[in-house]
């Protein structure tokens, strides 16, 4: 009893050492946890800085870099694309063909008549050289003048007299037999085996049979007639100067031309000679 009584003080002191040992128990377990956090804390803030610095590095590599690798992605792309354009552009024209196909076979046939006019009016507003210009051997151009020995003045009665005899003549003739056929007459008009003016050459005895059968009174030259006329009196030769005859082989009667002079030229039903 005596020796507890003289140590009844150490139960107190054990009681408040223990309270001290987990007082700062629990101080070293907060402290660590707060170094933890802190770190974790620093590791984040570290990872998002080198996270930072890699979107820096990108947002700041060279561009010319950038543009290279974007380039080279759009070129793949239209090197997949450009087929597929071609083929729109292609069917697109197709239907733009086809749209002007139809339209114009749905043209009225007023619309083809008023072109139709309007061609041949301006065929027939050409007019024709008011003089002529040769040598001893052949019909020159207007821009040869210069090298003319003699000149031949053309009258308007002239001029259409020489278009009703190609009409006549070549009527169902392709365009350069209606031209050949003005060549003959106008080759006629330069030699000195023939008469001296057109309407002479022309009205010769026994030369045109639209002359003899009256054809030639009855035909209105067409634009095709007066623009064959218009080519030939500018120089233009469908056959050579020295072509004086024609006839078709199947509907003349004398063949007296074909037997006896030098072939030229065919052109349609008509043969030419010399």
């Amino acid at each position: 009893m005596e020796i507890i009584k003289e140590h009844r003080w150490i139960a107190p002191l054990m009681s408040v050492l223990m309270v001290c040992i987990l007082g700062i128990s629990l101080m070293v377990e907060s402290q660590n946890t707060k170094t933890g956090n802190t770190a974790n804390t620093s590791g984040s803030q570290q990872w998002t800085a080198a996270a930072g610095t890699e979107q820096g590095q990108n947002r700041i590599r060279p561009k010319h870099i950038v543009d290279h690798g974007s380039s080279m992605n759009d070129m793949h792309s239209l090197k997949g694309v450009m087929p597929t354009l071609l083929l729109q552009v292609q069917a697109e024209k197709a239907v733009l063909d086809a749209k002007g196909v139809q339209a114009e076979k749905k043209a009225s046939p007023a619309a083809k008549q008023a072109a139709t006019a309007v061609s041949k009016a301006k065929i027939q507003s050409q007019s024709p050289p008011k003089k002529l210009f040769f040598t001893r051997t052949a019909m020159l151009t207007q821009a040869d003048q210069a090298k003319a020995t003699w000149s031949y003045s053309i009258t308007a009665r002239e001029v259409l007299l020489l278009q009703k005899i190609v009409m006549a003549e070549a009527e169902g003739e392709p365009y350069e037999g209606k031209v050949a056929v003005a060549n003959v007459v106008l080759n006629r008009l330069r030699s000195a085996n023939f008469p001296d003016t057109i309407r002479e050459v022309i009205y010769q005895k026994a030369q045109f049979s639209p002359v003899a059968n009256g054809r030639l009174d009855r035909v209105r030259p067409n634009a095709e007639a007066v623009k064959a006329v218009n080519e030939a009196l500018e120089g233009h030769k469908a056959v050579p100067d020295h072509t004086y005859y024609f006839l078709s082989l199947t509907l003349a009667d004398d063949l007296t031309v074909h037997h006896s002079r030098t072939k030229v030229k065919t052109i349609g039903n008509h043969t030419f000679y010399k």
